[in-house]
């Protein structure tokens, strides 16, 4: 299994920028696709940005643009690049960890989730 740990959200005004850490309690090389989701208030959670091991990436289409989402293999940390804030983007914020385990069996581990609120 793998612990993950977000950090970096707080607020900010319309039009600033956040970036998002993600840190893993093992190497994330060969978890297939790491992301992030987010869930405002009475919505359900939904998928921001992912990254898979071969480095793909996908992007939800309100966010595309304005965040970018890396990895960082020797860090064991994903990163979420926040620009051009806006007040809908109001949302916790959490990472996730998806892939098959030596033993094939399948895995999808979430963190504790972050609060990013943007102000207008």
């Amino acid at each position: 299994q793998v612990q993950l740990v977000e950090s970096g959200g707080g607020l900010v005004q319309a039009g600033g920028s956040l970036r998002l850490s993600c840190a893993a309690s093992r190497s994330i090389f060969s978890i297939n696709a790491m992301g992030w989701y987010r869930q405002a208030p009475g919505k359900q959670r939904e998928s921001v940005a992912v990254i898979t091991s071969g480095g793909s990436t996908n992007y939800a289409d309100s966010v595309k643009g304005r965040f970018t989402i890396s990895r960082d293999n020797a860090k064991n940390t994903v990163y979420l690049q926040m620009n051009s804030l806006k007040p809908e983007d109001t949302a916790v914020y959490y990472c996730s960890a998806a892939g098959i385990s030596p033993k094939d069996v399948a895995y999808h581990y979430w963190g504790q989730g972050t609060q990013v609120t943007v102000s207008s």
